[in-house]
């Protein structure tokens, strides 16, 4: 049901006129928990209760409530309603999670009115961030993830590239951050493709690949069954046995797909964000806790980190109010926050609001006892968003 603007503003008003500090802070977090991309949302949730079982479930004698609300696929009207839900009904203060930018795009309106800040867990579009001041980002997007890569393939020989992208705005930022960082270090994107999100028969696009002349293959699609099929197609049609190197930001080597890939993963290039073998005391803490939350090894992935530090940023939102109801002031606080994630050394860039974060090459390798991980092998340290500096 839409509710109008007027009648928001009201319900918030009454709100907060009845009480300027509650017992238990709500927070909404909305993910896809049912549906094809239903394991990403249940990493969100594995980070959530990740971070409360390692750091309580109370801020400055608040308890906090956790409401979860399960947004499919992509739907932005449906976004929109569930975010207006939380706040009316369910009088959450702190909006989290969202998946696809779109989504975001659709709750940041309300913000202002709802005095409701967002903490964005996955969505991965840079302008999600110039449409409210009360937005705050602790995931990635694609311009920081693919910006190392157009310098990965030129230092391996690679002259001659074709872009594969979902059509969408991950997708956009990610072929203009790959083609404006390959053509500054000499390369040249002899093609761009872009495909619908709903495409699920790659071979077409193999074909394209092949019949270019282009020695790689640049790639991004949204995780889940999609970036699974693409790399599936990529090694199907051969693509990979004729030489044609294959290069892409994280989310088409997730963690959770690597099993059903098998072999014909290993030695494939990302660069991202996180990786569930990162090699520190954090994440080793972090991933025994979330395996626990997730319901086994191989079903953790990367927006379970994008929770648990999403929830970090919430519980220093709300010890910053003192559990009033204050966006701003909660914003305000987070403004250059650091930290040592399960990921590495981060921070919230004062002036985006975005997560300033190291972005790891990776290479998928096979371990003695036959499966496969993501290995860093290389690592560009404090990686703002380029995205946002052309904004």
């Amino acid at each position: 049901m839409k509710v109008s603007n007027a009648i928001l503003g009201a319900a918030i008003g009454a709100l907060l006129a009845g009480s300027a500090m509650a017992d238990t802070i709500k927070v909404g977090i909305i993910g896809p928990f049912s549906g094809p991309f239903a394991l990403q949302g249940k990493n969100f949730q594995a980070g959530v209760e990740a971070y409360m079982a390692l750091n309580g479930k109370s801020v400055k004698g608040h308890d906090i409530e956790v409401i979860y609300r399960d947004l499919p696929a992509a739907n932005p009207a449906q976004s929109r309603a569930l975010a207006q839900e939380l706040v009316v009904k369910e009088k959450v203060q702190y909006l989290g999670g969202v998946y696809f930018t779109p989504d975001a795009m659709a709750i940041t309106p309300l913000l202002k009115q709802a005095n409701t800040p967002l903490v964005i867990f996955n969505a991965a579009t840079s302008a999600i961030m110039t449409q409210s001041p009360l937005v705050v980002r602790t995931s990635f997007t694609t311009a920081q993830t693919t910006s190392p890569l157009g310098k990965i393939a030129t230092e391996r020989g690679v002259k001659k590239v074709i872009s594969a992208v979902s059509d969408y705005g991950p997708g956009v930022d990610a072929e203009a951050a790959f083609k404006k960082a390959f053509e500054a270090a000499g390369g040249q994107v002899v093609e761009a493709i872009r495909m619908p999100l709903n495409t699920t028969d790659f071979s077409p696009i193999m074909q394209r690949v092949r019949d270019s002349g282009a020695e790689a293959v640049f790639a991004f699609l949204p995780s889940g069954p999609t970036t699974l099929g693409f790399v599936k197609a990529y090694n199907e049609t051969g693509l990979k046995q004729a030489g044609i190197k294959f290069f892409a930001p994280g989310d088409l080597t997730q963690e959770s797909d690597l099993p059903a890939l098998g072999d014909g993963a290993v030695g494939l290039l990302t660069t991202f964000h996180y990786a569930v073998s990162h090699d520190s005391p954090e994440n080793k803490k972090f991933v025994e806790a979330a395996t626990k939350a997730v319901g086994g090894a191989d079903q953790l992935s990367f927006p379970s980190v994008g929770a648990y530090d999403g929830m970090h940023v919430i519980y220093k939102m709300i010890e910053a109010t003192d559990g009033k109801q204050d966006a701003q002031k909660a914003v305000d606080a987070v403004k250059g926050l650091a930290w040592t994630s399960p990921r590495g050394p981060v921070s919230i860039d004062a002036e985006t609001r975005h997560i300033t974060e190291n972005i790891y090459l990776r290479e998928v390798v096979k371990g003695p006892d036959g499966k496969t991980t993501n290995k860093e092998i290389q690592t560009f340290p404090n990686q703002k968003d380029p995205g946002l500096a052309t904004q």
